[in-house]
Formats: structure tokens, C-alpha cells, sequence
């Protein structure tokens, strides 16, 4: 499913307020040199059952004299951690699972995301290091199921969905 499928026939409501589940948010990532624009990415949400989001942040502390220690910021680092169960033929788990992405290097495993509230479009755009960690899991019996963390690449822009 496209980030277009997913949003036609929603009103975006910028002014949105409440509680918010975890599927009020979607990331999609461009899973196709074909996909030019966010609105073509391929969500994320077949048979995935978290897509955690973070901010990996790196600090510094020093003591000053008389007024003690402080923290500073040095570095933040967006990351989303997903888990779900293996689902044969879903076009996000396909391309992140693929033999291209287990063991790809560099460059061809950085993939460009958009990752936005469904009640507001407001999130960003950026690009991530797709890092499968297990690519099948559990026990006898149960699902089979997979963990890849994507590791941003530097600070995502700022991104509003906009409908046509």
C-alpha cells in the first residue's frame, strides 16, 4: 500500500488534539527507484507490529565552577525499531527483508522515509540505514518473525502530507 492509498478518503485536521494510538502514525519508505515522490512510498504495516520511533541522543558532561555540572547535546540521531511477524508478499517486508538488504553495505541499504501523524500530516522526510538484526525468529509453532532497526542519516526535514 502507497502512502496515497492509505490517506484517500482522510481529512487532515491541522488543528487536530487528543490521544493518539500507535497506528495514528505512519512511516513509509521508498521501496522502488520508481516511487519520485513520499506520497508513492510503500507503508509500513503489514504484519508489523511495532515501528517504535526515537531519538538517539549523544551528550557531553562537564563540571563548571560554582555552578556545577551541565549536560550538553552533542548529536541526535532519529531511529525506528521494527518488529512484526514474517507476512509473505507485503511490499514493505519484501524489500526490507530482501537478500539486497541482509547483506547489502553503504549506500545501497540507505532508503528515504517519510514518517507523519495521520490526523495532521505533520511529521518529516529523511533518509535511513535499513539494519535487519534478525530476519527470522520464535519458536516451534508460533509465528515466524523479524526485528530491523533504520538508523537515521542525518537531521530528517521537516514534512507535511498534503492532499491533492
Amino acid at each position: 500500500m502507497t502512502v496515497k492509498e492509505l490517506m484517500a478518503g482522510r481529512t487532515l485536521n491541522a488543528e487536530f488534539a487528543g490521544i493518539m494510538t500507535n497506528d495514528d502514525f505512519v512511516l513509509a519508505i521508498q521501496t522502488d527507484a520508481e516511487q519520485t515522490t513520499p506520497e508513492d512510498y510503500t507503508v509500513v504495516q503489514g504484519g508489523f507490529t511495532s515501528h517504535a520511533a526515537s531519538i538517539n541522543s549523544e551528550t557531553q558532561d562537564s563540571q563548571y565552577i560554582r555552578t556545577g555540572q551541565m549536560t550538553t547535546r552533542t548529536n541526535a540521531q532519529r531511529q525506528f525499531s521494527l518488529t512484526g511477524d514474517r507476512m509473505c508478499a507485503d511490499d514493505a517486508q519484501e524489500f526490507l527483508l530482501s537478500q539486497p538488504m541482509l547483506y547489502g553495505t553503504g549506500q545501497a541499504v540507505v532508503v528515504p522515509y517519510v514518517y507523519f501523524n495521520i490526523f495532521t500530516g505533520k511529521g518529516e522526510r529523511g533518509s535511513v540505514t535499513v539494519n535487519v538484526t534478525e530476519d527470522q525468529g520464535g519458536d516451534a509453532g508460533e509465528n515466524a518473525t523479524f526485528a530491523i532497526d533504520l538508523m537515521g542519516t542525518a537531521i530528517p526535514a521537516e514534512y507535511t502530507y498534503t492532499q491533492e
